[in-house]
């Protein structure tokens, strides 16, 4: 072994005393015997990690040079995606006014704590499926249980979350939207699973390589929810909308035609307003709007709007009358939970109580349908029902006790976002992280010198107000 220099142990005690606190603050003490190896990179030297640097041959230092570039990048990209901070992309409206399509954020993980990942072998950067060839980007073994490290707080009300799409653990390739257990449930499992040109391939994500989804945190832990007429409930207080909230209206002009010009005046993108003129009579006369003296309609459009666009248009004089889609002509049951008459909907939803880890339920016909996707597929247990006994792994139960906390998710576009009134609660192990920046905003209706850039967004940090 060659005599270290001063500059060698310089390097060695750093990174060894990081590697030990992140060893500390990962739990698992079986990583200490990689300090051997540390040992052997700075000091010993016994393995020759760099020989390839003394070669002769210039084409294969090169390579190598490129190589161990390569890799370097791709391990320091792996941990930081994993344990500090992840960019995602928004894909939806669901968030809109609050969060626009278009937007970059930077996800801090440190939020509410980095999950230990569950498939830890995978390609950074990629979730599930590497573009093109369409293969897995992950190996399923070796997979380790839900694990998460200390963070700076949990998670709070109204806060904005990424989380894993909790549907998403099975998918059918060709069909995602809506997601497969709504598909099951409207077509029949035997359907879904059978036809292979609509559907595809059904296949199963582990909990870190589902869909990222992102919405507001609405119901915490123990909470009991309910909405109604659009207004949200908790344990039986009034919950204040937040600012960017919309909901679809009915707006009728007082006898033109609005322009893009006046759609972006109010803040309308092209995707809300085309497409939104409604011009068959029957249905107008069926919201109430009035036929003018000559029988005709004035112009209607189907707008979601905020509080701040009602008002601009309350203020422009473009408009007669602006009322709210009641959702009247919604499918009945078409809400999570699938299947039991609860005649919840859209805007009228609850009352139910979101799971908290450590509680104790009575199992009922409404518990069992409300939960038995906590209790099975996200807990891991088996359910089944033997005449009038309730079994859980195999055991008589009239009782159960949740392992996880649950969340309850909204999107600030309440009438076109599908969430937690669709698919159900969010447990804690599909919790991300918190978005703090958007460091990039593009508008996909706008060419990249007339707009394209939403200069006014960049490097915004994101508000939970």
């Amino acid at each position: 072994m060659r005599k270290a220099t001063k500059t060698q142990w310089i390097f060695f005690s750093i990174v060894i005393l990081l590697y030990i606190a992140f060893v500390i603050w990962d739990g698992n003490y079986w990583l200490l015997l990689g300090i051997p190896v540390i040992f052997d990179i700075y000091i010993s030297k016994i393995i020759p990690w760099g020989a390839w640097k003394k070669s002769e041959n210039k084409t294969l230092r090169k390579v190598a040079e490129w190589v161990d570039a390569i890799v370097f990048a791709l391990v320091a990209v792996y941990f930081i995606n994993i344990f500090i901070f992840q960019m995602y992309k928004i894909p939806s409206s669901s968030l809109e006014k609050t969060l626009l399509v278009g937007d970059y954020l930077v996800v801090n993980k440190f939020a509410y704590g980095p999950r230990v990942p569950n498939t830890p072998l995978s390609f950074p950067l990629v979730q599930h499926t590497f573009p093109i060839i369409n293969t897995k980007s992950y190996i399923e073994w070796p997979n380790w249980e839900y694990k998460r490290l200390k963070g700076l707080g949990n998670v709070k009300r109204n806060d904005i979350v990424v989380f894993n799409f909790p549907a998403g653990d099975t998918v059918a390739i060709k069909k995602q939207n809506p997601d497969y257990y709504f598909s099951v449930y409207g077509y029949g499992w035997d359907n879904v699973n059978s036809d292979k040109n609509t559907y595809g391939d059904i296949v199963y994500r582990p909990v870190d390589r589902r869909e990222n989804f992102v919405k507001r945190c609405i119901g915490l832990p123990g909470d009991s929810l309910q909405i109604i007429e659009n207004e949200v409930y908790i344990d039986g207080k009034h919950l204040p909308l937040a600012k960017g909230v919309q909901f679809l209206y009915f707006v009728e002009t007082k006898g033109g035609f609005l322009t893009e010009k006046q759609f972006r005046t109010i803040g309308i993108s092209s995707d809300d307003y085309k497409n939104s003129l409604i011009t068959a009579g029957n249905r107008l006369s069926m919201l109430g709007i009035e036929s003018t003296a000559e029988g005709n309609y004035n112009p209607v459009y189907h707008l979601p709007l905020t509080r701040e666009a009602i008002q601009k248009f309350e203020k422009s004089g473009w408009i007669k009358s602006i009322r709210i889609n009641s959702g009247s002509n919604e499918i009945p049951n078409s809400y999570y939970p699938y299947g039991y008459e609860t005649n919840w909907g859209r805007d009228n939803y609850g009352p139910i109580w979101i799971p908290k880890r450590g509680a104790t339920i009575q199992l009922t016909p409404l518990n069992l349908a409300l939960y038995t996707r906590c209790i099975v597929n996200y807990e891991g247990n088996s359910l089944e029902k033997k005449g009038d006994q309730l079994l859980i792994n195999g055991s008589p139960a009239t009782e159960y006790t949740f392992n996880y906390d649950y969340y309850f998710m909204m999107g600030d576009n309440r009438h076109c976002s599908a969430d937690s009134r669709s698919w159900g609660f969010v447990p804690e192990d599909h919790i991300v992280g918190k978005p703090v920046l958007i460091w990039f905003s593009t508008d996909k209706d706008r060419s990249l010198f007339n707009g394209g850039i939403r200069w006014n967004r960049l490097f915004r940090t994101v508000s939970a107000e």
